[in-house]
């Protein structure tokens, strides 16, 4: 077996039907135990993330600390992750991803009010907190009989800073710009890297990218958050006009591609024709797993941002955090999606061959809008590339937060080496295959989801106390 089988196995070994349904378990027991917040409380969450508390604790504002989780949450995901969803799931994959945000978004608000409630604040005002800590911290209160859960804190800190420098923070958003880029400017290969052809503009974009990445880096995260807070929201808005530009322009297909996403979702075999073969659990596996990779919740990354901002209340931000997953999920990830189910962008029987990534969502707006197919390509790349460049920015923060857990505070040598190694992730990054890359991402959100997950579950208690006890006050 080669090593991208091996992978792959393993891979899809991991993301079987007890990490499913644990990642929707908890959901469903968090937005039972929060009274269905997500959809009582979604208004309020609106406004506030529009509104920075006045006064409160923190590194950056809570609009920062917003930004800077929506930067690693916006990215490749939205674009290319849809894509790959439904044409390894069929369209029902969509129905599944939006299912698990839904519930996510009582996930998101859990994580974000557990990780203001339980960071660390030092003498000099350096926030630290996310899982590491509620795991620490928090179930050392609810599960008083154990002695330490300082080994489960660190777990999930090796994970999560394996997964930014391995998986989601580096290799995949690069490899998508890059990708988007050599469709762009044509040109002779160089060389040729594990079957993969090596052009000039993969090599000139990925230095680019690489340079521009260690500039903002470098400055550590306010400067990342003053990056994201301009970027994340004008692209965000950009790329959902398009999107939905492409949905106004075929709104008489619209009922026919719900009712498809609909019944593919739980039963492919009568579509028969591209996507005959998928089964059940692919399509639940495929759409459950990218929206995850999209919008991060269960993960436990975004509540490291969240820790960061600068409020003193946990509810305020956990509400703040949940908005998170309904702008990528719920708005961005189902625009797209439902541009590529209308326009037939993820069967090869429509586009006359095999699409992957990137070139699945680029035919659906192609096809989809009546502008020329160079403009649609030269948006769909600007947007992708910046939701993936904000995104590397975002995950380099989460995984020196991970570094700085496991070595017990901030040690600059230690950290700017750490820095260097990630900033080589991406250089190296648009010289692997795309199917190899999502797969190693796919394992390390899984492995990072577990233990966050675990905790989240012992720690749904607190998470409806402090709800009620806040809008008793209220």
């Amino acid at each position: 077996m080669t090593i991208n089988g091996i992978i792959e196995a393993v891979d899809a070994r991991i993301w079987g039907w007890a990490l499913i349904s644990l990642i929707l378990g908890a959901g469903l027991l968090l937005s039972v135990r929060t009274r269905g917040i997500q959809v009582r409380r979604l208004g309020l969450a609106l406004r506030y993330t529009l509104k920075n508390e006045q006064g409160g604790r923190g590194e950056v504002s809570s609009f920062g600390a917003f930004c800077t989780a929506q930067s690693a949450t916006n990215g490749t995901g939205n674009i290319v992750g849809v894509a790959t969803a439904i044409a390894a799931g069929g369209p029902g994959a969509l129905f599944w991803m939006l299912v698990a945000a839904f519930f996510g978004m009582a996930t998101k608000y859990a994580e974000g009010l557990l990780a203001v409630k339980y960071r660390t604040v030092d003498s000099d005002g350096h926030v630290l907190g996310g899982p590491f800590y509620y795991i620490e911290r928090g179930l050392k209160e609810v599960c008083p009989w154990v002695k330490s859960w300082r080994w489960l804190g660190k777990l999930f800190a090796v994970f999560g800073m394996l997964a930014g420098v391995m998986g989601i923070g580096t290799i995949t958003q690069v490899n998508g710009i890059t990708e988007a880029a050599g469709r762009i400017f044509k040109g002779k290969r160089l060389f040729t890297v594990g079957g993969k052809a090596i052009t000039a503009p993969t090599v000139i974009c990925g230095a680019a990218v690489t340079i521009c990445a260690a500039l903002v880096i470098i400055g550590g995260v306010k400067r990342i958050a003053k990056v994201t807070e301009v970027v994340v929201p004008f692209m965000a808005v950009t790329y959902v006009l398009f999107a939905a530009a492409v949905v106004v322009c075929n709104i008489s297909r619209v009922p026919q591609a719900a009712a498809l996403i609909c019944k593919t979702a739980f039963d492919v075999r009568p579509v028969g024709g591209a996507i005959a073969g998928i089964t059940l659990k692919e399509t639940i596996q495929k759409g459950v797993g990218r929206g995850i990779f999209s919008n991060e919740a269960g993960l436990g990354s975004a509540p490291i941002a969240a820790a960061a901002a600068q409020t003193d209340s946990p509810v305020r931000q956990g509400l703040v955090s949940m908005t998170g997953t309904f702008i990528d999920t719920i708005v961005i990830c189902t625009l797209t999606g439902l541009s590529i189910v209308l326009t037939g962008a993820w069967n090869p029987d429509i586009t006359g061959a095999p699409l992957e990534g990137f070139g699945i969502t680029a035919y659906a707006w192609q096809s989809g809008l009546p502008l020329g197919g160079n403009l649609c390509m030269t948006a769909l790349t600007l947007c992708l590339t910046c939701f993936a460049f904000t995104t590397i920015l975002g995950w380099n923060y989460y995984s020196e937060r991970c570094l700085e857990y496991l070595i017990g505070g901030r040690k600059t040598r230690l950290l700017t080496a750490f820095r260097v190694l990630y900033i080589a992730a991406v250089a190296i990054g648009p010289y692997l295959t795309v199917s190899a890359v999502w797969a190693v991402a796919d394992i390390f959100n899984a492995l990072m989801a577990l233990p966050n997950l675990a905790a989240l579950v012992l720690l749904s208690g607190v998470v409806s106390r402090e709800t009620r006890a806040y809008f008793k006050e209220q």
